[in-house]
């Protein structure tokens, strides 16, 4: 998992260095810089964010069937 995190976060990173630092939107530095944090400490920030927003939804569902 964290290969898959430093690929992304390393293609997002060279997508902003060739479009250039300045001229790229700040938006595009959360995701980076998610990645890149996911690649150090092995847990991905958002998706612990989206679970505890929605409460595990998906496993909830998927045992009831």
């Amino acid at each position: 998992m964290r290969i898959w995190f430093v690929f992304v976060g390393a293609l997002l990173w060279a997508g902003i260095y060739y479009t250039g630092f300045s001229i790229a939107n700040w938006l595009l530095y959360l995701p980076a810089a998610g990645f890149s944090i996911a690649s150090i400490i092995g847990i991905c920030p958002s998706q612990v964010a989206v679970c505890k927003l929605f409460g595990n939804a998906q496993k909830k569902g998927a045992s009831s069937k």
